[in-house]
C-alpha cells in the first residue's frame, strides 16, 4: 500500500493530553519538529490516527491538522530543520 508524507500540527491545551499526543506521534514521526512532525503513512494508518485523535483530543480546547505534502513540491528547510527524503521506507 502506498505511503504519503503528511505534516501534522497540533495545539493541545492540557499538559497530560499534550504529552500523550506527542508520544503517540513519536511512533509515526520520520522528521519535523516537536509539535509539527512529518509522518509517512498508508491510508489505513491515517484512518487509525484520525480515530485515535478523536478519542485523545478535547474538541472544545485542542486543535489538530493533518496536511498531505505534495511530493512534487520542493521543501525549504533552514537552520537545523530537516525533512524526510528516503527513497524507500521499511517497517519491521
Amino acid at each position: 500500500m502506498p505511503r504519503t508524507l503528511y505534516l501534522v500540527a497540533y495545539d493541545v491545551c492540557e499538559p497530560k493530553r499534550l504529552s500523550r499526543v506527542g508520544r503517540y506521534f513519536h511512533g509515526y514521526r520520520v522528521a519535523g519538529q516537536k509539535s509539527v512532525p512529518e509522518i509517512w503513512v498508508t491510508p489505513g494508518e491515517l484512518d487509525t490516527i484520525e480515530q485515535d485523535m478523536q478519542q485523545m483530543l478535547e474538541p472544545s480546547e485542542d486543535r489538530l491538522q493533518i496536511i498531505a505534502l505534495d511530493p512534487r513540491m520542493r521543501r525549504s528547510c533552514l537552520g537545523q530543520a530537516k525533512t524526510f527524503s528516503a527513497p524507500f521506507f521499511c517497517v519491521t
